[in-house]
């Protein structure tokens, strides 16, 4: 059931049924591999889940403003593709700082920094 939509995909390109197959193979397994790639960084990053959730909707707002305000009704100016890319990009990597810049400052505050700067530790006699 993957993948079931890039089959009419390619044969709108080749009929040849070798670079059909082969190509629906090479989709799963890069898609398989990007899975797991997002899934370790997703552990790895604590706030990469709320990044990419943000970016689906941004890709759904960008969907219904090109396509519907702007083709359709004419109400809007045309979003061009790059601004898009610079918008995911931005979230994406401000999602990865966000995420180390919190989970470096738990740690300190973890091993008796705070703030960044050392607690200092005062011996009573």
């Amino acid at each position: 059931m993957f993948a079931v939509d890039s089959v009419p995909a390619i044969f709108a390109v080749t009929r040849d049924p070798f670079i059909v197959y082969t190509s629906n193979v090479f989709a799963i397994l890069g898609l398989r591999s990007m899975y797991f790639m997002l899934a370790a960084a997703a552990a790895h990053f604590k706030y990469l889940k709320y990044g990419l959730s943000l970016v689906l909707v941004l890709i759904g707002a960008k969907i219904i403003w090109n396509f519907g305000l702007s083709k359709e009704l004419g109400w809007v100016p045309y979003l061009a593709p790059q601004w898009a890319l610079l918008v995911t990009l931005l979230v994406i990597g401000g999602a990865i700082a966000y995420s180390v810049l919190r989970t470096r400052s738990s740690r300190m505050t973890h091993r008796g920094w705070s703030a960044g700067l050392p607690v200092l530790l005062t011996v009573s006699m």
